[in-house]
């Protein structure tokens, strides 16, 4: 095999302090994160001194205000740093991106007094998110959610069920969808819950094709009481919360789907290049070349997708059909560079060997999550030809 170690992305960063911070985060990520990846999935091992690490570095709160522990970064910026973290291990940079989700109705919605009172806890204070919104009957159809919350006194008392969550069962503090009023969309509340909430509890986690270190199981809200001061916006704004939120995390995990298209291409130039066959390198073989040529391509328009979408966020401008796009693009992106990683590494990337065969599994997860593609279609579509004639 080859001694030839990947190369590092050349990035377009725009400040001095980005271009250090994006060289802290591929420290850790080497020495802390990647070393343990394989061992870990395979147990189905869970990373928390890691997101303790990330936290204490300051990564969990990047594209929020310093005023509150945040790093006060654009998103283009932020949106690197989660790339290279899930080419290191895709449990890490989803789980980052996820965080980044439960957070963000406390920082764009929150009160004042509740950014004072959390928001540093949030993004800096060791805690780990999860956001609620799917359930077992309501999973693209996320308006018809079912999990109620009833006003008593100065409390709500939330019922239900949530499916899917990530980090569900060991979150400090859960981002909660709930039916405050009438059917659709417009009966919807959020509310941020505490993790030790009496009656809330994690079931067993689901087992899942790939990302086994990540947990994903339903959580259960059983008389949940909440008070109604951590209610994040107002009754009914729930659901335009949520896809808000939406918006912003789709480009989170187009950049983790990257990330890891990115970690794939590498293992697989590494073994075409060291791997002789008929007396040559593998890698001078036109068919292998055309494959490698496509899947560098691939990744590097999706990257520049990610960023495009990235910029009209940092600049205040719709992004949401770009959104859609990036996360369209790159995660299909990211089945195929994976799927073709493992065809080149031929037998031995069927083995666990080599990290290529886990990659394509986790790679499949990208698709389905946060919209799946088939959901990013209709949203695109209606950005082009306008909404549906029924």
């Amino acid at each position: 095999m080859s001694d030839r170690d990947p190369q590092p992305v050349e990035r377009q960063l725009p400040t001095e302090e980005a271009r250090d911070l994006i060289s802290l985060v591929r420290e850790i990520a080497q020495r802390e994160i990647a070393p343990q990846a394989a061992e870990e999935e395979d147990a189905g091992r869970f990373p928390r001194e890691v997101f303790t690490l990330l936290s204490a570095s300051g990564l969990l709160g990047l594209p929020y205000d310093s005023e509150y522990g945040g790093g006060d970064q654009p998103y283009e910026v932020y949106l690197q740093v989660l790339e290279e973290l899930a080419a290191a291990r895709l449990t890490v940079g989803l789980g980052v991106s996820v965080h980044t989700l439960a957070s963000y109705a406390l920082a764009a919605y929150g009160t004042k007094q509740q950014q004072v009172e959390h928001l540093s806890a949030v993004l800096g204070g060791g805690l780990l998110g999860a956001y609620c919104l799917s359930e077992p009957a309501s999973g693209s159809d996320a308006a018809s959610l079912r999990t109620k919350a009833v006003r008593d006194g100065d409390d709500w008392v939330i019922n239900g069920t949530k499916a899917w969550i990530t980090h569900g069962g060991i979150a400090d503090f859960y981002t909660v969808m709930a039916r405050t009023g009438g059917e659709g969309s417009h009966g919807i509340t959020a509310f941020l819950v505490p993790g030790d909430a009496e009656g809330l509890s994690g079931a067993v986690p689901e087992k899942k094709m790939g990302m086994k270190g990540s947990p994903t199981a339903q959580v259960h809200f059983d008389d949940v009481r909440v008070p109604d001061e951590r209610r994040l916006g107002d009754e009914g704004q729930g659901f335009a919360i949520a896809l808000s939120a939406l918006d912003s995390g789709r480009l989170g995990i187009a950049a983790c789907a990257i990330g890891l298209a990115q970690a794939a291409l590498d293992e697989a130039v590494a073994y075409a290049t060291g791997r002789r066959q008929f007396g040559h390198p593998i890698s001078d073989f036109q068919g292998l070349r055309f494959m490698i040529a496509d899947m560098a391509t691939q990744i590097e328009a999706g990257r520049a997708l990610y960023l495009a979408a990235a910029r009209l966020r940092d600049a205040g401008r719709p992004f949401a059909k770009q959104a859609a796009m990036a996360k369209l693009h790159c995660t299909d992106t990211a089945m195929k560079v994976t799927t073709d990683a493992v065809q080149i590494l031929g037998g031995y990337g069927y083995t666990a060997d080599f990290p290529v065969e886990r990659y394509m599994r986790e790679a499949k997860v990208l698709q389905i999550v946060e919209g799946t593609n088939q959901i990013q279609r209709m949203v695109i579509a209606r950005h082009v030809a306008g909404p549906e004639s029924r």
